[in-house]
Formats: structure tokens, sequence, C-alpha cells
């Protein structure tokens, strides 16, 4: 019992950490809302994920002095005090300064709250604990729209969305530092940023970085492909064709939430490499793919065979060097900059070969990076 009083709200904090996918339903509000161009609607998500990149290892240096449980406490303030700006006013100054604030508590909370983890669970339940932690953030994603569209027909605008992440999120905050969680105390001589930069000339840990930009690329790309092949292989309408989109979380889901029961009981390089190899057999079809039911089915199953790869890599890379975690966990955490450089990749490859086929064959190449990352012996074994 007392084990489990310290773990849920560690869990709940990962349903925090799904907020930033709110950005998907809320760039189509915020064009609407302020008559914004495609160009200027496509910089939206960027202020969100571009923090992965900028602020990701400085966040890891932060918290060797503040340590976990602190950080994961100052990020929920951040979320917080960002979803709080377009109540008190909206218009699209505020509500850019809501995404980017939105954005920095995300990467703050991802780089603290997956090594407080370690502190609560030990061991090789560790990477099950972490794909639990995934399927909280999976279904934190998928309610986001729900939580938006209630907040527009019941509430009136759908502006209250954020005021109800914030009061989640003070909630997640208030359980959270009431429950008393035993760490290492914060590292009197801090890593510098050149120093953690430097972690990467070790092979091991530049392939898991590797990994961990390679897979949330696949993640986000097949999640941005999937109403587009809707529409180009078969004929459908923009709101027909964006239930590919909630096929591939609820199927996401799933599969996260039955990798953290198989997990607990099998080998994280058995799995990795089976699903993986899986994958890319299920993503070379989709390019011949051309019935609605067979592409759906692609889609659900791609992010059935990826829901776990995240937390496997990530859960390896903790344990290459264990005195070095937060300065790791700042180094993958930074790798989810993938998420929006591999679909700028798809976009330039589909116009030079005029078809999704160009960004089918960046997914197919990417996953062909993990295929081997799993079959390296010392970057898949497991956690």
């Amino acid at each position: 019992m007392k084990r489990l009083s310290v773990l849920l709200p560690v869990l709940f904090g990962f349903f925090i950490m799904g907020f930033c996918d709110v950005v998907g339903i809320s760039t189509s509000y915020v064009q609407t809302d302020f008559c914004l161009s495609e160009t200027v609607s496509g910089l939206i998500p960027s202020m969100v994920f571009l923090w992965f990149l900028l602020l990701s290892v400085p966040s890891a240096m932060a918290m060797n002095r503040i340590g976990r449980k602190n950080m994961v406490l100052l990020s929920n303030i951040v979320t917080v005090a960002g979803m709080m700006l377009p109540l008190i006013h909206y218009n699209f100054t505020t509500c850019m300064t809501a995404f980017l604030m939105l954005g920095i508590g995300n990467t703050m909370l991802q780089v603290s709250l997956n090594p407080l983890m370690t502190n609560v669970v030990k061991g090789n339940a560790l990477t099950s604990y972490l794909t639990a932690g995934q399927v909280v953030k999976a279904i934190s994603s998928f309610s986001g729209p729900f939580i938006a569209a209630f907040a527009a027909i019941y509430l009136g605008n759908w502006k209250y969305m954020f005021p109800i992440f914030a009061v989640i999120t003070l909630l997640s905050t208030v359980w959270l530092y009431f429950t008393p969680i035993r760490e290492e105390a914060p590292e009197r001589n801090v890593s510098t940023i050149g120093g953690t930069l430097g972690l990467l000339c070790k092979s091991e840990v530049c392939l898991l970085f590797l990994g961990i930009f390679f897979i949330v690329g696949v993640d986000v790309g097949i999640n941005t492909l999937a109403p587009k092949l809707m529409m180009a292989k078969c004929g459908m309408a923009l709101h027909q064709a964006g239930f590919a989109s909630s096929v591939y979380f609820v199927c996401r889901t799933v599969g996260a939430l039955i990798g953290t029961i198989l997990l607990a009981r099998i080998s994280g390089a058995i799995y990795f490499r089976i699903n993986i190899l899986a994958a890319l057999l299920v993503m070379g079809a989709m390019i011949f793919l051309s019935e609605a039911p067979v592409i759906l089915a692609a889609i659900g199953l791609m992010g059935f065979l990826c829901s776990s790869i995240f937390t496997i890599i990530y859960a390896r890379a903790l344990s290459v060097a264990p005195d070095k975690e937060n300065e790791i966990s700042g180094l993958m955490i930074m790798g989810i900059v993938g998420g929006a450089i591999i679909p700028f990749l798809m976009g330039v490859a589909a116009d030079a070969v005029g078809s999704l086929t160009g960004s089918i064959v960046v997914l197919v190449l990417s996953v062909i990076y993990l295929v081997c990352l799993s079959f390296c012996r010392n970057s898949s074994q497991s956690a």
C-alpha cells in the first residue's frame, strides 16, 4: 500500500505530460478564431516542441541542483501559469504565450518525471512502469480533443479548456507535493551543458539518442500521415479522414497497456525486436495499400507495435550510466525533436516524388534504423 501511495501521484504526472498533444486540435481553433494562414498556423506546434531541443539539457542541469521532485513541481507551476493566460485575456499573443509555456513546462516535466520514477520503482520492473506511464499519457492525449469539445459545447468557448487543464495540473502538483519520495541529495558538483552533450560521444548513448529521435519521429509522422493517406488513396473528406488519427491513438493506448503487462514478464530486448520487425513489414506494405479498411488496420497496427519502443529505449539509456541519470534523461528527451524534423523531411520527400510514397519511404528508413538498434547487443539489452 505504501508503495502504491507513492507510485500513483508519479503516474498521474504522466497525464499532465499528455497535455502537449492538445496543440493539434488547438491549432484548428486558433486558426479559425484569428483567421490565420496555413503558414502561420503551422508554426503553432513549434511553440510547444521547439523547447525539447533548447531546454532538455539545461533542465537536466537544473534538476541536478534542485532535485527531481522539485523540478516536476516547478514544471507544473509553469504549466498552470501558461494555461491561465488565455482566460485572463484571449488574443493571439496570449494563446501563443500559453503554448510556449506549455512547451517549456512539458520539457521540464519529461526530463524530470521519468527519472523520478526510478526513485519509486527499481530493477526490471522499471520498463514496465515507465510503459504504464505512457498509457496514462496516451489516455491524456486521447482525451484532449474531447475536453476541448466539452468546453466549446457546454461552457460556450473552447478556451475554457485551458483552466480545466490548469486545475488538473494544480491537483497533480498538490498531490505530489505532499507525497514523500526519497531521492538522492542534489549534487554539489553539477555537470556542464558541454559535459552532458559530451556523453553523446559514447557510442551506446548516441545510438539510443538516435533511437528516441526516430521512434518519436515515426510516432508523430504516422499520426500526421494517417488522414492524408485516407484522403489521397480512398478519396475521403478531411472530417472523415481524421478518424484515422483516432484509430492510431486508440491502438497506441492499447499497445502501451499490453506492453506494461508483457514487459513485466519478458525481456525488453526481445519485445523490441519482435515489434519493430513487424512494424517494418507493415510500414513497407503501406506503400502498396489502397483499400480503406486495410489502411486503417495498418495505421492501427503501427500504433500498437510502436507504443512501447520509446520506454524500452529510454529505460536502457538510464542504465548506461547510473551516476548520470539526470544528464542522460535530458539528452533522451532532447531527441523528441525528431517529432518535428521527421515530419518535415516527410513533406520534402513527398513534394520531391509527387506523392505520399515519399513520406512513407522516410518512415521506412526511420524504422530500419530502429530494427538495426534492436539487434545492437548493448543497446537492445533489457533495462
